[in-house]
């Protein structure tokens, strides 16, 4: 079966040296640098109704290096600092186009530290990595290999707030290919007392990760709270004490989630969910951390596109199809259906796992899309699946 030819990035932890770390640490904030006046550039020229373009801005960058105010630019690699630019110009273009709001300021304390080097910036030979302004290879723990002959395109590296330092190498991976066709679909219901509920019954449970560790953040959290307000190396420890407990949590999280849209993508053809507003759900304080720790969009992200490179259909189902409230054997539509109501029983006598029912449901619904495409329209947020539209089932006298 023909490759996709799908590009992968293949991200590694590695341990630099003294001097690679404040190489680094000076381009990350060249990067950051470069980027806020590049912005602020392109919103003074929006305010005279004026367009200026990533060629503009780079023709800038050249004047800034010449002042004496910004001559430290010199000092790191101008590859990161064009592609920050571009970066600054993919964000405008989703701009204009309406998928994101207008772009923000970098932040020193809140935003990412990363750096992107293409081809030009960096150097890839027996399996050891240069960068350009770097004498010696990065010490890399290469915990799985690259795909045989690939070679990177790009480089990002980054740095954690928990201070970890990471690489990732964008690269195509032949040994992504569709896999064989199969018969097999699956309805798959999202929660908080199972994470996922699928239309075969199966249920999986959900570990709630961030309450494992729910003691020792809220104790790390009060010590750092304690902490005189500034840059104090005191602060700055309790600090990254805090983002170390975030990053397991967030690590054990990422694992749970590849293994189970691994599974569920290489078991089945078509993958029914519900299309979701996450981002209104959370807005319910009592069930925020919750949804937030069970990482629903996540979980559909992961999904959409590992079905994508195997050759899988995902469908999502509106959110207000009535998946709980209706009997996956006679078609009757409950009145109302309170979370707190787990099992119920409908008028045609067949008894109901709310969660097992609702998977049934969307199932049946996502397969009636694919086979006719009855109540299709695309979803802005979801390229990589449909959507059945608003559905009024009609209530059947019992």
């Amino acid at each position: 079966m023909a490759a996709n030819h799908v590009k992968r990035a293949f991200k590694y932890r590695f341990y630099p040296s003294d001097a690679q770390a404040a190489e680094l640490s000076r381009t990350f904030g060249c990067v950051r640098k470069v980027y806020n006046l590049a912005l602020d550039a392109r919103t003074q020229a929006w305010a005279r109704q004026e367009r200026v373009n990533y060629n503009a801005t780079s023709a800038m960058l050249t004047a800034w290096k010449k002042t004496e105010e910004l001559a430290f630019l010199n000092d790191v690699s101008s590859v990161p600092l064009q592609q920050t630019l571009r970066h600054l110009q993919t964000a405008f273009t989703h701009f204009f186009a309406r998928r994101a709001r207008y772009p923000r300021f970098k932040s020193r304390k809140r935003s990412r530290k990363s750096a992107e080097y293409t081809t030009s910036g960096f150097r890839f030979q027996d399996g050891q990595l240069t960068l350009a302004k770097m004498a010696d290879p990065l010490d890399i723990v290469w915990s799985r290999p690259l795909p045989d002959g690939a070679t990177p395109s790009t480089v990002t590296v980054s740095q954690d707030a928990a201070g970890r330092w990471f690489v990732s190498l964008l690269c195509e991976d032949p040994h992504v290919t569709p896999l064989p066709a199969t018969d097999s679909a699956v309805g798959i219901d999202v929660g908080l007392n199972h994470l996922l509920t699928l239309s075969t019954g199966e249920k999986i449970a959900n570990p709630r990760h961030e309450r494992r560790d729910r003691a020792r953040l809220a104790r790390a959290q009060r010590e750092l709270s304690r902490k005189a307000k500034g840059d104090g190396a005191n602060r700055r420890k309790a600090r990254r004490k805090v983002a170390k407990i975030h990053a397991r949590i967030t690590d054990r999280r990422h694992d749970l989630l590849h293994k189970l849209t691994t599974r569920l993508v290489r078991d089945n053809q078509t993958l029914v969910i519900e299309d979701l507003a996450v981002r209104n759900l959370v807005k319910n304080r009592t069930l925020a951390r919750g949804i937030s720790d069970a990482s629903w969009s996540e979980f559909r992200c992961l999904l959409e596109y590992k079905a994508a490179w195997y050759g899988r259909q995902v469908i999502a189902v509106d959110r207000f199809f009535p998946s709980s409230r209706l009997c996956s054997v006679c078609g009757t539509v409950q009145d109302r259906m309170p979370l707190s109501v787990r099992t119920w029983t409908c008028a045609c006598g067949a008894a109901h796992d709310r969660d097992v029912n609702a998977a049934k449901n969307l199932l049946a619904a996502g397969l009636a899309v694919s086979v006719c495409g009855a109540g299709v329209r695309p979803q802005r947020s979801s390229p990589g699946g449909q959507s059945a539209v608003k559905q009024k089932t009609p209530r059947r006298e019992p």
